[in-house]
């Protein structure tokens, strides 16, 4: 299956003007979620084509698709929609993103898997590790980067839930974080990282060894709730290169599995 790579600043937009900043900001890779819906909140499939119309072929771009805990059958709907929506020869997501809130004691890893091998050819799936899995009701980390290997996943997410709560870097250790990152790294998922990460902290979580870094409140004029705005992701875009300017292909920064492969 071919993806293209998933690599570098990932702004997550809600609708195509957010977009059109986000590209002419610097992002590498666009997001397309509603907020007002939760952590991974599904568009509207009129907003998440008129997304992808700006992208075009400039960039890669994914879509967020709730919770499993909704039903297999929901998130493939919302895929399917979006797909139908799409103009003759607009290119469809690289992959979706859907989380295991509420699933900790459900046969989460079965789903997961049987989700994953329903996705069209092409459409990547991301699995979704949250950061604080207990208040979310979720399965750990650990065990969703397990579960997501052996589903056939292209990338696992550690996000939070909670987005009231605090950030990635104060929910859990860097030490743990890239801990995860390196497990989920050594099994070829390619790893993204996000959660309330600020400007400040941007160098920081990219040093942990993720392929992407995943922004939305810290590039807004008002938080999550707010709109994107151009100065905001160019200031991430420059955090993001100075801590990712050293050769990621040595020994500590194996190159990712999806690097080199055809669009």
């Amino acid at each position: 299956m071919s993806h293209r790579s998933l690599r570098g600043l990932l702004v997550s937009v809600r609708n195509a003007s957010e977009a059109a900043e986000a590209v002419a900001g610097g992002a590498s890779v666009i997001d397309v979620k509603e907020p007002r819906r939760g952590p991974l909140g599904a568009a509207e499939p009129e907003a998440i084509v008129a997304v992808a119309a700006v992208v075009a072929e400039r960039l890669p771009w994914t879509m967020a698709c709730g919770e499993l805990a909704a039903g297999e059958a929901v998130v493939l709907q919302r895929l399917e929609a979006v797909l139908r929506a799409l103009p003759e020869g607009g290119l469809p997501p690289t992959a979706i993103k859907v989380g295991l809130a509420g699933l900790a004691a459900d046969r989460w890893a079965e789903r997961l898997a049987g989700l994953a091998s329903r996705c069209p050819a092409g459409i990547g799936h991301v699995a979704v590790a949250y950061a604080d899995w207990e208040r979310a009701e979720a399965p750990d980390p650990l065990a969703v980067i397990g579960a997501a290997q052996t589903a056939g996943c292209t990338t696992v997410l550690i996000d939070t839930f909670d987005k009231a709560g605090p950030g990635l870097l104060a929910a859990v250790a860097p030490e743990r974080l890239a801990a995860w990152v390196a497990e989920a790294r050594s099994v070829g998922l390619a790893v993204a990282l996000a959660g309330r990460i600020s400007l400040a902290e941007v160098g920081e979580v990219a040093a942990l060894g993720s392929e992407v870094v995943a922004l939305r409140s810290a590039v807004c004029s008002n938080g999550r709730s707010g709109v994107v705005q151009r100065p905001l992701v160019r200031a991430a875009a420059n955090a993001m290169t100075a801590a990712t300017r050293p050769d990621r292909s040595s020994p500590h920064h194996p190159a990712s599995p999806l690097e080199n492969q055809t669009p």
